[in-house]
């Protein structure tokens, strides 16, 4: 009976035992569990910014309606019949350049109206020449001098000078130095010449430095010239708008610190 009294306590102690481990591995499981929760993506949102028109992506925006620089156009026949009361209105336009001449026998049939009306209506005028350099020079000179008349001129008159007439580069550069002097001579000032940007670089680099250019690069950029020359003026388009001129007209602007004082035509 002793025996069995013995066997009976030594029963219940491991139960009581077993019963305690398993009471603690449950909780330890229990404490060492966590949920795991899924954590959502965070997917960063891109800022989309707008960036308004450029003027050669929306002629209809212009370019001196944005900024602070003297601007002004250049016509000839091409536009037809201009409104200059209107275009004398928009005061933004401070100086127009009018076609004069080209070669030795062209003379633009809208030329004496427009600087004529041009001058009723406000504007400084110049007038230009466009430069056939295979065509006798002497008769180029005095062509130009029948229409851009001394007395009419507010401004510089201004050479176009857009191509070499199938000449070669030097005989091309000799025919063109040979032209500027007669027009000095003939104006007792250096004329403005006006080219484009790869035709200067291509062409004329290093054989008017001292001469006031009007660059036509029809970019959002500024032009810069391979000998990074100094430019006076940018021609910025050829789509323009403006009130009074029906169609396309070319802008110009001036650059840096140039202004209309440079271009004064001195009698």
């Amino acid at each position: 009976m002793k025996n069995f009294t013995i066997i009976l306590a030594l029963l219940f102690s491991f139960l009581v035992v077993g019963n305690a481990d398993a009471q603690r591995h449950r909780s330890k499981r229990k404490a060492t569990t966590h949920r795991v929760v899924k954590k959502k993506k965070h997917v960063a949102k891109r800022r989309v910014i707008v960036r308004p028109p450029t003027i050669h992506e929306n002629p209809y925006l212009q370019c001196e309606d944005t900024c602070s620089h003297v601007h002004g156009i250049d016509l000839s026949h091409y536009q037809g019949e201009v409104f200059w009361e209107t275009v004398g209105e928009n005061t933004r336009t401070a100086y127009v350049y009018l076609k004069a001449t080209e070669g030795s026998d062209r003379i633009d049939d809208r030329y004496e109206r427009n600087i004529d009306l041009a001058h009723r209506h406000g504007l400084k005028v110049g007038s230009y020449h466009f430069f056939r350099p295979r065509t006798n020079l002497a008769l180029q000179l005095k062509n130009f001098r029948t229409q851009c008349l001394p007395g009419e001129q507010d401004l510089i008159p201004m050479l176009d000078v857009e191509s070499t007439g199938g000449l070669s580069n030097e005989q091309f550069c000799d025919s063109l130095s040979k032209f500027l002097l007669m027009m000095e001579e003939a104006y007792h000032q250096k004329p403005l010449i006006y080219t484009g940007r790869n035709f200067y670089n291509k062409h004329m680099v290093g054989m008017v430095d001292d001469y006031l250019l009007m660059i036509a690069m029809y970019t959002d950029e500024e032009p810069v010239l391979a000998d990074e020359r100094d430019i006076c003026l940018w021609q910025y388009t050829g789509r323009g708008r403006i009130n009074g001129v029906v169609g396309h007209v070319d802008k110009s602007r001036f650059m840096g610190q140039h202004g209309l004082r440079e271009l004064r035509f001195r009698r």
